[in-house]
Protein backbone atom coordinates (compact mmCIF):
# COMPACT_ATOMS: atom_id res chain seq x y z
CA UNK A 1 0.00 0.00 0.00
CA UNK A 2 1.13 3.31 -0.72
CA UNK A 3 1.28 5.46 2.68
CA UNK A 4 4.28 7.36 2.61
CA UNK A 5 5.96 9.21 -0.64
CA UNK A 6 8.54 12.20 -0.89
CA UNK A 7 8.49 15.67 -3.06
CA UNK A 8 12.09 17.24 -1.67
CA UNK A 9 12.72 18.34 -5.30
CA UNK A 10 11.08 20.06 -8.41
CA UNK A 11 11.88 22.26 -11.26
CA UNK A 12 10.80 26.07 -12.67
CA UNK A 13 8.78 25.28 -14.46
CA UNK A 14 6.85 23.25 -12.16
CA UNK A 15 6.89 25.97 -9.01
CA UNK A 16 5.92 28.15 -12.17
CA UNK A 17 2.59 26.30 -12.41
CA UNK A 18 -1.04 28.84 -11.18
CA UNK A 19 -1.31 27.76 -7.35
CA UNK A 20 2.18 26.54 -6.48
CA UNK A 21 2.58 28.38 -2.72
CA UNK A 22 5.64 30.62 -2.61
CA UNK A 23 6.10 28.80 0.93
CA UNK A 24 6.38 25.37 -0.42
CA UNK A 25 8.81 23.36 1.72
CA UNK A 26 10.13 20.11 0.67
CA UNK A 27 9.14 16.70 2.40
CA UNK A 28 11.07 13.53 2.14
CA UNK A 29 8.00 11.76 4.13
CA UNK A 30 4.47 12.37 3.54
CA UNK A 31 1.89 10.46 5.08
CA UNK A 32 -2.12 10.28 4.56
CA UNK A 33 -3.08 13.34 6.62
CA UNK A 34 -0.06 15.39 5.21
CA UNK A 35 -0.86 18.37 3.17
CA UNK A 36 0.71 17.22 -0.68
CA UNK A 37 0.39 18.85 -3.80
CA UNK A 38 -2.26 18.12 -6.46
CA UNK A 39 -1.87 18.92 -10.23
CA UNK A 40 -5.47 19.44 -11.82
CA UNK A 41 -6.83 20.92 -14.97
CA UNK A 42 -9.02 23.93 -14.56
CA UNK A 43 -10.12 25.92 -17.71
CA UNK A 44 -7.77 24.04 -19.83
CA UNK A 45 -4.90 24.52 -17.76
CA UNK A 46 -3.03 23.13 -15.25
CA UNK A 47 -2.75 24.32 -11.89
CA UNK A 48 -1.44 23.02 -8.40
CA UNK A 49 -3.16 23.37 -4.94
CA UNK A 50 -2.46 22.95 -1.60
CA UNK A 51 -4.84 19.38 -0.48
CA UNK A 52 -5.31 17.35 2.16
CA UNK A 53 -4.08 13.29 1.37
CA UNK A 54 -7.62 11.80 2.64
CA UNK A 55 -10.07 11.53 0.73
CA UNK A 56 -13.28 13.77 1.75
CA UNK A 57 -16.55 14.02 -0.04
CA UNK A 58 -19.06 16.84 0.94
CA UNK A 59 -21.73 14.52 1.92
CA UNK A 60 -19.33 12.30 4.58
CA UNK A 61 -20.02 13.01 8.12
CA UNK A 62 -17.67 10.57 9.79
CA UNK A 63 -14.30 12.72 8.84
CA UNK A 64 -12.37 10.10 10.41
CA UNK A 65 -13.13 7.58 7.45
CA UNK A 66 -11.22 9.37 4.99
CA UNK A 67 -8.97 7.07 2.55
CA UNK A 68 -6.08 7.88 1.49
CA UNK A 69 -5.91 5.42 -1.03
CA UNK A 70 -8.51 4.15 -4.17
CA UNK A 71 -8.26 1.01 -5.44
CA UNK A 72 -7.90 1.28 -9.76
CA UNK A 73 -10.53 -2.02 -9.55
CA UNK A 74 -13.32 -0.43 -8.56
CA UNK A 75 -13.13 2.96 -8.90
CA UNK A 76 -15.98 2.82 -11.15
CA UNK A 77 -18.47 0.91 -8.22
CA UNK A 78 -17.83 2.43 -5.08
CA UNK A 79 -19.91 5.42 -3.91
CA UNK A 80 -16.63 7.19 -2.47
CA UNK A 81 -14.95 7.32 -5.55
CA UNK A 82 -17.37 6.94 -8.11
CA UNK A 83 -18.05 10.37 -9.07
CA UNK A 84 -14.36 11.96 -8.31
CA UNK A 85 -13.67 9.46 -11.21
CA UNK A 86 -15.75 10.61 -13.37
CA UNK A 87 -15.20 14.65 -12.83
CA UNK A 88 -12.64 15.11 -10.76
CA UNK A 89 -8.72 13.30 -11.69
CA UNK A 90 -5.89 15.33 -10.76
CA UNK A 91 -2.18 14.13 -10.11
CA UNK A 92 0.33 13.66 -6.84
CA UNK A 93 4.01 14.92 -7.92
CA UNK A 94 6.69 12.54 -6.30
CA UNK A 95 9.71 12.14 -6.17
CA UNK A 96 9.48 8.66 -5.28
CA UNK A 97 7.29 6.27 -2.84
CA UNK A 98 8.19 4.00 0.41
CA UNK A 99 8.07 0.18 0.29
CA UNK A 100 8.12 -2.18 3.23
CA UNK A 101 8.88 -6.24 2.65
CA UNK A 102 9.09 -8.72 5.03
CA UNK A 103 7.11 -11.06 6.89
CA UNK A 104 8.90 -10.03 10.98
CA UNK A 105 11.01 -6.87 10.86
CA UNK A 106 9.97 -5.15 7.35
CA UNK A 107 12.40 -3.91 5.48
CA UNK A 108 12.33 0.00 3.81
CA UNK A 109 12.76 0.42 -0.05
CA UNK A 110 13.14 3.45 -1.75
CA UNK A 111 10.64 3.62 -5.28
CA UNK A 112 11.66 5.92 -8.22
CA UNK A 113 12.70 5.87 -11.19
CA UNK A 114 14.81 7.77 -14.17
CA UNK A 115 11.94 10.30 -13.94
CA UNK A 116 13.05 12.79 -10.79
CA UNK A 117 9.35 13.41 -10.59
CA UNK A 118 6.62 10.64 -11.02
CA UNK A 119 3.13 11.45 -11.26
CA UNK A 120 0.34 9.56 -9.65
CA UNK A 121 -2.89 8.90 -10.67
CA UNK A 122 -5.47 10.52 -7.89
CA UNK A 123 -8.98 11.60 -7.26
CA UNK A 124 -9.97 14.97 -5.23
CA UNK A 125 -12.99 16.05 -3.60
CA UNK A 126 -14.18 19.83 -2.34
CA UNK A 127 -15.61 20.00 0.79
CA UNK A 128 -17.41 23.30 2.34
CA UNK A 129 -16.76 24.30 5.80
CA UNK A 130 -18.20 27.54 6.93
CA UNK A 131 -17.32 30.25 4.25
CA UNK A 132 -14.15 28.03 3.05
CA UNK A 133 -14.08 25.08 0.99
CA UNK A 134 -11.37 22.49 1.62
CA UNK A 135 -9.41 20.59 -1.37
CA UNK A 136 -8.82 16.69 -0.54
CA UNK A 137 -7.26 13.77 -2.53
CA UNK A 138 -6.84 9.84 -2.94
CA UNK A 139 -3.85 7.79 -4.84
CA UNK A 140 -4.97 5.29 -6.88
CA UNK A 141 -3.37 2.31 -6.77
CA UNK A 142 -3.18 -0.94 -8.46
CA UNK A 143 -2.08 -4.56 -7.64
CA UNK A 144 1.94 -5.79 -8.87
CA UNK A 145 3.13 -8.93 -7.13
CA UNK A 146 2.29 -9.03 -3.18
CA UNK A 147 2.48 -5.02 -3.26
CA UNK A 148 -0.57 -2.00 -3.47
CA UNK A 149 1.76 0.43 -6.06
CA UNK A 150 0.50 3.71 -7.17
CA UNK A 151 -0.76 3.99 -10.82
CA UNK A 152 2.18 5.93 -12.28
CA UNK A 153 1.45 7.61 -15.45
CA UNK A 154 3.56 8.99 -17.85
CA UNK A 155 2.91 12.02 -19.62
CA UNK A 156 0.61 11.20 -22.72
CA UNK A 157 -1.36 9.08 -19.90
CA UNK A 158 -1.49 12.52 -17.64
CA UNK A 159 -3.04 14.26 -20.58
CA UNK A 160 -5.90 11.68 -20.49
CA UNK A 161 -6.57 11.77 -17.06
CA UNK A 162 -6.60 14.90 -16.42
CA UNK A 163 -8.84 15.92 -19.50
CA UNK A 164 -12.63 16.11 -18.87
CA UNK A 165 -13.42 14.93 -21.67
CA UNK A 166 -11.63 11.28 -21.59
CA UNK A 167 -14.33 8.66 -21.91
CA UNK A 168 -14.64 5.40 -19.72
CA UNK A 169 -13.62 3.36 -22.05
CA UNK A 170 -9.94 5.41 -22.43
CA UNK A 171 -9.88 6.31 -18.50
CA UNK A 172 -10.20 2.43 -17.70
CA UNK A 173 -7.31 1.72 -20.23
CA UNK A 174 -5.23 3.61 -17.74
CA UNK A 175 -6.25 1.97 -14.73
CA UNK A 176 -5.48 -1.53 -16.30
CA UNK A 177 -2.01 -0.40 -18.04
CA UNK A 178 1.10 -2.63 -17.11
CA UNK A 179 2.95 -1.13 -14.50
CA UNK A 180 5.95 1.09 -14.86
CA UNK A 181 9.46 -0.51 -14.05
CA UNK A 182 11.01 1.06 -11.12
CA UNK A 183 14.30 1.49 -9.77
CA UNK A 184 14.51 0.25 -5.88
CA UNK A 185 16.81 0.73 -3.30
CA UNK A 186 17.16 -0.79 0.50
CA UNK A 187 17.07 2.18 3.10
CA UNK A 188 18.06 2.08 6.77
CA UNK A 189 15.13 1.77 8.90
CA UNK A 190 15.41 5.83 9.82
CA UNK A 191 12.36 5.75 7.47
CA UNK A 192 10.21 3.78 10.26
CA UNK A 193 9.80 7.08 12.22
CA UNK A 194 7.04 8.76 11.08
CA UNK A 195 8.02 12.01 12.66
CA UNK A 196 11.10 11.95 10.36
CA UNK A 197 10.88 14.37 7.38
CA UNK A 198 13.90 15.16 6.59
CA UNK A 199 16.97 13.85 4.43
CA UNK A 200 18.23 11.10 6.37
CA UNK A 201 15.11 9.27 5.63
CA UNK A 202 16.94 7.98 2.28
CA UNK A 203 19.83 6.74 4.19
CA UNK A 204 20.53 3.82 2.59
CA UNK A 205 20.83 0.16 4.35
Amino acid sequence: MCSRFAFFRWDSAFAALPGFPAEQAPHWSLAPGARVLLVRSAEGARRVDDVRWGLTPAWLNDLSRTPAQARAETLSEQAMFREAFRRRRGLLPANGFYEWRGQQRKRPYWMTSSDSVLYFAALWEAYPAGDRVYLSTAVVTTQVASQRRPLILDEQAQAVWLDPHSTPERLESLLQAPAVGLRERPLATLVNDPALDAPECLTPA
